[in-house]
């Protein structure tokens, strides 16, 4: 099935100049925010109290959280687990919570004013912050490795300049991701950094497919003009690059709107760094591998001089 005819001519290159320096300020941007803003980082990487509490009969999230708020206990993280009756509380650190029993007793208090069933199903928990600094040390290696591993891979399948786009894509991709979430300030947890990691392996997926047809139109055409290659292969997969694009997205759609809380932020995740990934395979990697003279000499195997052919009159 295509959405597009492939024997189209549109020429996306023409907006190369445009489409980069969009890409330049949004990094930067990003990398502003970043740097003021920040993320917020959930009780994964922070640390503090959790409280899990039960009732007899069922509750909705909203009203455990109104509870909460009217006793003076704000940005509480309140999700539903197990089914309708229990709930599990997190609380952000804070100068005055170094009893985890004392924060307990305060949190049953404030849901039992509204709702007498209200009872603590385990006694309060208390996740210290260097366990969350170990988990962002290893998420940046994780995400390192994983970028290194993609050149190599490039690198060694099609050519240096591929690489070198390939990899300025994918931190195109990363920041532009980070920066929606300094932006919005939502909460940044494992589930979005294991999504952050998914949005990385997805992006070079689509981009491998583009150099790939790149590859072959090269080999293919006796008088390969960089220019009018790079141009069709887009126009080629693209119809691949939308239908990709959509059907990931409508399964995003359903774990985000139902899936439920524990993993909203893994479906936000996925839609905002699967938006940036198709743009960027479009008007971002493909530029970047025509300002770096991406040529048919680069993609032909290397042939081999026999010297007693050599000699031969």
């Amino acid at each position: 099935m295509e959405l597009f005819n492939p024997n189209s001519n549109v020429d996306f290159l023409a907006g190369r100049k445009v489409s980069i320096a969009i890409s330049i300020v949004l990094v930067l941007a990003s990398l502003v925010l970043l740097a003021t803003r920040g993320l917020n980082y959930a009780l994964d990487f922070t640390g503090g109290v959790i409280v899990e509490a039960t009732y007899q009969e069922p509750v909705q999230v909203d009203h455990v959280r109104d509870a909460l708020e009217a006793a003076g206990i704000h940005n509480a993280q309140v999700q539903s687990v197990g089914g309708t009756r229990d709930v599990s509380i997190r609380l952000q650190p804070q100068a005055d919570q170094k009893d985890v029993e004392a924060v307990g007793r305060s949190v049953m208090d404030a849901l039992q004013k509204t709702r007498a069933d209200a009872a603590l199903k385990r006694h309060p928990d208390f996740v210290g912050s260097s366990v969350g600094a170990e988990l962002k040390s290893s998420g940046i290696v994780a995400a390192v490795f994983v970028m290194i591993g993609i050149m190599i891979y490039i690198g060694i399948r099609f050519e240096k300049r591929f690489a070198i786009a390939a990899i300025a894509s994918e931190i195109h991709d990363t920041i532009l991701t980070l920066g929606f979430f300094s932006l919005t300030h939502m909460e940044f947890d494992l589930t979005v950094l294991a999504a952050l990691l998914a949005v990385i392996g997805y992006s070079i997926n689509d981009k491998v497919v583009v150099f790939d047809r790149v590859r072959e139109l090269f080999r293919m055409t006796r008088k390969a003009e960089p220019y009018d290659i790079l141009n069709k292969a887009i126009n080629q997969t693209l119809s691949r690059t939308i239908m990709t694009s959509l059907t990931t997205s409508l399964t995003m759609f359903a774990l985000y709107f139902v899936g439920g809380p524990a993993v909203h932020g893994f479906g936000l995740t996925m839609l905002v760094g699967i938006v940036i990934g198709t743009l960027s395979s479009i008007f971002f990697a493909n530029p970047i591998l025509y300002w770096l003279g991406v040529s048919k000499t680069d993609l032909m195997p290397v042939s081999k001089e026999n010297p007693e052919l050599a000699r031969r009159p």
